[in-house]
Formats: structure tokens, C-alpha cells, sequence
């Protein structure tokens, strides 16, 4: 089964995904801040990463770096999930590493539609 973590400290936003996820079959790993995102990354080696990027502590920004840029974890696309939407936010999420730049409130179907775009690309 496809694994996504997804990194968000809305417990409210981390029920909507988990929601969203789990009626399209995918398996679900959880992580309330940077930090915790970037070390299940390197444990649990998911095939995706759903980021949210303001978050106490490590910010979405350098968790996604690290994560990108990990020996163990460059391979896998994380998508940046995130209630800014300014284009200097859109380009320094890319510059990042991330493959993905989704604002929120998310569409499902978008959701989704990026998802799978990038399960397959990789």
C-alpha cells in the first residue's frame, strides 16, 4: 500500500487528510511538526510527503530542504500544502526541493490528481 506522511500541527487539517487519504487507499503516517516530519521521513521512508509549512520550530521550508536534500530521503516528492500563496512562497517552496506547491483549502480531486502525478513520477 502507497504511504504518505503528512506534516501539519492542525490537528484539524491532519483529520481532513487523513480523511481525504484513507477513502482513496492510501496508508497514512502522521507528524505534528518539522522536525518529527523530517525524522519519519528517514525511518519510515514514505512514498510521499504532504508539507505544511507553518509549523513551531522547523518550519514546512526546511523540513522539505532536509528532506530533499537527506541521503536517504532526496528520492522521495514532497508536496507543500500551505495557506500561503504568495508566488515568492511558491518559488522558495520549489527552491527547496519540493516537486509541488498546493494552497489551502485543498480540492480533493487536486489533492489527489497530484498525488498520483507524482507517485508515478518517481
Amino acid at each position: 500500500m502507497t504511504r504518505i506522511l503528512i506534516v501539519d500541527d492542525s490537528p484539524t487539517e491532519m483529520y481532513r487528510f487523513k480523511e481525504i487519504l484513507s477513502k482513496h487507499g492510501y496508508d497514512v503516517l502522521e507528524a505534528n511538526n518539522g522536525a518529527d516530519g523530517v525524522t519519519l521521513a528517514q525511518a519510515e521512508q514514505p512514498d510521499l510527503v504532504l508539507m505544511d509549512v507553518v509549523m513551531p520550530g522547523v518550519n514546512g521550508f526546511q523540513a522539505t530542504r532536509q528532506i530533499a536534500r537527506g541521503a536517504t530521503t532526496k528520492h522521495i516528492p514532497v508536496v507543500i500544502v500551505s495557506t500561503k500563496d504568495q508566488d515568492t512562497d511558491r518559488v522558495w517552496g520549489k527552491r527547496q526541493g519540493a516537486c509541488d506547491y498546493l494552497t489551502k483549502p485543498i480540492d480533493e480531486n487536486v489533492l489527489i490528481n497530484v498525488i498520483k502525478q507524482h507517485l508515478t513520477a518517481g
